[in-house]
Formats: C-alpha cells, sequence, structure tokens
C-alpha cells in the first residue's frame, strides 16, 4: 500500500473522519484494494455504525485474516454490534488465542459472557421493572429502567467504548475506588455501573431552572465517568475526579462525575452537606465564571432520570439503559 495514503487514513481515523475514509477508499476499484485497505474500510464503516456493511468488507479478506488478531477482534466488535454474540465470542476469542492478554479483547468477552448468562439471570432481565421501587433492593430495582441489554440511553459507538466503558466493577473494586477518593459512591450510581460501566448517553442535557428569571437552561454533559482506573476517563483514571479538580482547580466538595463540552465545567457529586459517607447532591461547577457552583438534583438518581436529549425530550428510563 502507498504509505503516503496510509498516513492520510491513519490521520483522518484520528480525527474521526471516518467518512472521509470510507469514500478515499470506495473510489479505488474493488480488485486493487489489499487486505490493508479493505481493513481500513471494515473500522471506518465500524466506527459509522455501518457493522453489516463492515462484516461484509472482512469477510472479503477472511482468508488473510485468519492468523491477524486485529482482524478477528474487528471483525468480532461488528458483530457485537450487530448483536451476533456468538459469532463475536469465537472472533473475540481467537483473537485472545492469537495475541492472549488484550485488554479490550478480555473486556468484549465479558461483555459477551454477561449477555448470555443463564436463563434464571435472562428472566430477571426481562421482568417489568417498577420505576417506584426502591434503590437499595436489587440491582435492577436499584436503578429504575436501567437494562444492560438496551442501547437506547448509551451511545455505545465502538470509540465511545473504546474510550470510556469498562468491565463491570467488583464490590472490591469499588471500594479499592471509593478508599482512593476519600468517599462513598451512592448506591444507584453504582448499581448502575454494574449494569454499564460509564460511557456516553445519548441523553446529555439537564434543565437548570434560573430562579432570577425564572427561564430554564441546559446544561451539556459529556459522558459519565465509570468506576475504575484503567480507563482515561473513568473515576480513579489518568485524567479522573482527582486530576480535574487538581488541575482545574475546582472546589474540594466531592467527586467529578461528568464532564462537560466545555473544558471549563464539570457536574460533580457534592458531599458538603451529607458528609463523605452520605448521599451526595448533584451540582454543576463553572470556572469560567469564577467556579460558579448551581445545584442540579438532590441525588444521583433524580440527575440520571432528569437528562433529556438533544430535542429537549425526556429520557424514557424503563428498559432504556
Amino acid at each position: 500500500m502507498n504509505d503516503e495514503r496510509l498516513e492520510r487514513l491513519e490521520a483522518w481515523h484520528e480525527q474521526d473522519e471516518f467518512e472521509e475514509i470510507v469514500d478515499a477508499i470506495t473510489e479505488v476499484p474493488e480488485e486493487e484494494r489489499d487486505y490493508i485497505l479493505v481493513n481500513h474500510l471494515g473500522r471506518a464503516l465500524s466506527n459509522m455504525e455501518r457493522y453489516q456493511e463492515a462484516v461484509e468488507q472482512f469477510l472479503s479478506v477472511e482468508a488473510e485474516g485468519q492468523n491477524d488478531p486485529l482482524w478477528h477482534y474487528r471483525i468480532g466488535l461488528a458483530y457485537y454490534y450487530l448483536e451476533q454474540y456468538e459469532n463475536a465470542r469465537e472472533a473475540f476469542e481467537a483473537a485472545d488465542r492469537l495475541e492472549p492478554g488484550d485488554e479490550d479483547t478480555q473486556e468484549f468477552l465479558e461483555w459477551i459472557r454477561n449477555k448470555t448468562a443463564d436463563e434464571l439471570t435472562e428472566e430477571v432481565i426481562e421482568e417489568p421493572v417498577d420505576t417506584v421501587h426502591s434503590v437499595t433492593e436489587t440491582i435492577i430495582e436499584a436503578a429504575p429502567g436501567i437494562h444492560p441489554e438496551s442501547t437506547s440511553f448509551w451511545n455505545d459507538s465502538p470509540a465511545y467504548v473504546d474510550q470510556y466503558v469498562l468491565s463491570p466493577p467488583t464490590d472490591e473494586q469499588i471500594e479499592a475506588v471509593e478508599e482512593q477518593l476519600v468517599f462513598k459512591l451512592p448506591t444507584f450510581y453504582m448499581n448502575m455501573m454494574k449494569l454499564h460501566n460509564g460511557g456516553v448517553p445519548h441523553y446529555r442535557h439537564f434543565a437548570v431552572s434560573q430562579a432570577e428569571s425564572n427561564e430554564k437552561i441546559h446544561i451539556e454533559i459529556l459522558n459519565i465517568l465509570g468506576i475504575g482506573r484503567e480507563k482515561t476517563h473513568s473515576l480513579c483514571g489518568e485524567a479522573g475526579s482527582r486530576v480535574i479538580i487538581e488541575q482545574g482547580g475546582y472546589p474540594e466538595i466531592g467527586v467529578v462525575l461528568s464532564e462537560c463540552p466545555s473544558d471549563s465545567e464539570v457536574v460533580m457529586l457534592d458531599y458538603r452537606e451529607s458528609g463523605n459517607a452520605g448521599e451526595p447532591e448533584v451540582v454543576h461547577v463553572n470556572k469560567a465564571e469564577g467556579y460558579k457552583i448551581t445545584w442540579l438534583a438532590p441525588n444521583v438518581e433524580t440527575f440520571i432520570q432528569g437528562l433529556v436529549n438533544e430535542e429537549n425530550q425526556p429520557a424514557n428510563l424503563e428498559g432504556s439503559l
């Protein structure tokens, strides 16, 4: 393959210019596309959520990809988002055999195991959830409507999964994170993360009342940080809560729950009233306005259920997470 073309494709990938990649490669006649070019095309199609087309591209070079762990990983990812979990499992297991210990491969295998759990687990998940149940009874009831099989709340595009989503945390991992943060995490949030540990929601806007004008504005979040330290954007990651607070000079009132599109704003769990082991409130902090703190919600559950999409339609949490 032409080195200059390869550099251009890699640059577009880093810039999330996936349409540019598809357009450039499809201009090349099919008979002139080599293995590397087809893999770039398949990866770009997956990143555009055109998973069936991606599978077709990867299968067109199946013979060449048999000993390439990256080929197995990429087609496995496309199968996963098509919900063809058996095909995905076989692909990720092949990738794991060829390149043992890859963390992303292990994460997908764990998610597949969770999604293809025994019949008892499936029956529990499929049972209707009463959204007025106590948030402390069970994982499903603790997060009303949170459903690990659905993607209508979470935007699980490959790029977002790679950047933000971790494996479900164990109780031991949660305790370790709490010890490092010096704050007890809210039960609703912990149970939510056991079903989908961090990521980018489709619903990212929250209405804020402005008492002085009686109007409403919306703050926007970029993500919800997951429990762990493996991903850069997780609670204890390299760009996690403590790092954001220290580098941004934010007030020491608790834990950063969400980053915002503006790097001068964050949404935080505020423990000033509850104490470090209590139920925190949720606030927005704006560094550009002298670290102005705006109250958003009395707890995480209320905040999550108050998120709306760009058209300002409330998130339907029943069966949505």
